[in-house]
């Protein structure tokens, strides 16, 4: 079994004030990433989405574990009804003009091997479209 976490890292030509709103605002946040009814970098901040493929949604239920602004956020991120609990970290390093991204996403083994979509492949091709194609583009001219 692959206890790795899945890690990917991204450089943005913005700075890290305007990546942290990206990530950590909701309306920012829905152009890119999911349509959140209400998202608060706070510690303890429950919030939940539906998303999946178009035959299967899943209710995904998160709860901030850790803030330091402009520096870090991470929350808990499971599925409503099905066993697994599993970590997403954003965190962020200003290079010059430019701002680094490093987003890590662990505990994908607790998830049922069982069910296809929970494979740790399906979350490295998620993450890294979201990253490279709606973020990329959002930081890039303000609208995925």
């Amino acid at each position: 079994m692959n206890n790795q976490p899945f890690v990917i890292e991204r450089t943005f030509y913005a700075p890290i004030a305007t990546v942290w709103k990206a990530i950590t605002d909701k309306d920012a946040m829905k152009q890119w990433y999911f349509d959140l009814a209400e998202f608060k970098p706070e510690l303890g901040f429950a919030f939940s989405f539906t998303a999946g493929s178009d035959q299967t949604k899943y209710l995904h239920l998160c709860e901030i574990s850790d803030v330091i602004p402009g520096k870090k956020i991470a929350y808990s991120w499971r599925y409503d009804g099905y066993e697994g609990i599993s970590y997403v970290s954003f965190e962020l390093f200003a290079e010059g003009d430019k701002t680094r991204l490093l987003l890590t996403h662990e505990g994908l083994e607790s998830f049922s091997i069982s069910n296809p979509d929970f494979l740790k492949i399906n979350f490295e091709i998620g993450w890294t479209s979201i990253l490279d194609n709606k973020l990329k583009q959002f930081m890039e001219t303000g609208h995925a």
